[in-house]
């Protein structure tokens, strides 16, 4: 049961906590930034993401990896996966898969769910890491009971193609569910061409699973 329509998913350079954590103006907050000599790793990320935006300082992707970098040499998750993400792209940094596997690995291991994502995109490709979609299951998984969509519909297409786990037709159904009522398209293109395939009862089945599904997810992320 194949899903021609099936494409992995990367996540943006936004990883969002610690996007705008303050309520400053942008250009405020970068002079601030700027005129402070010891800074946070908190700091020196929106900082790179205020260069790599263009938002209170002028584009600049190269000066974004370096106040990333250094956030990212810190420990700071955001940074860890948005330095990935450059080097995925090749944004002011020349582009090296592997190196990004390497920040998306920090990241995913801190429980980034961004992170967790792109790198089973990672294994699921074979790019900067062997091939290898029992691994790349896992990390789809990991981000997708966190709630992420992009996840879930990756996740929900292994169960459908047989890729790192059986083929489940249930399952990926309930997984693509999730992931088309936060209002991934592929998800929701995909959903359609299983209901094509799946009996009226593992159709219900799935929808049953589903709403067990979001309940655990919910309960999983309500702290």
């Amino acid at each position: 049961m194949g899903l021609p329509k099936w494409k992995p998913c990367l996540n943006s350079v936004d990883a969002g906590k610690y996007d705008r954590p303050m309520r400053f103006s942008l250009p405020v907050l970068a002079l601030a930034l700027l005129a402070i000599g010891s800074r946070t790793p908190e700091e020196q990320y929106n900082l790179g993401v205020m260069y790599a935006k263009g938002e209170g300082v002028p584009q600049d992707f190269s000066e974004a990896a370096k106040w990333l970098r250094l956030a990212a040499d810190q420990g700071n998750a955001n940074a860890q996966f948005s330095l990935g993400f450059m080097y995925d792209n090749g944004q002011g940094v020349p582009p090296d898969v592997t190196e990004a596997v390497k920040w998306y690995r920090l990241a995913a291991e801190q429980g980034l769910r961004q992170a967790q994502s792109n790198l089973g995109v990672a294994y699921e490709k074979g790019e900067g890491v062997l091939e290898d979609h029992k691994e790349a299951v896992k990390w789809y998984r990991l981000a997708a009971e966190q709630g992420l969509a992009q996840a879930q519909s990756n996740l929900g297409a292994m169960y459908a193609n047989g890729k790192g786990v059986p083929e489940d037709a249930v399952l990926s159904y309930a997984w693509m569910v999730l992931a088309a009522w936060q209002g991934d398209v592929t998800a929701k293109e995909n959903r359609q061409i299983m209901v094509g395939v799946m009996s009226k009862k593992q159709v219900v089945e799935a929808e049953i699973l589903s709403m067990k599904l979001l309940k655990k997810i919910e309960a999983n992320t309500s702290d």
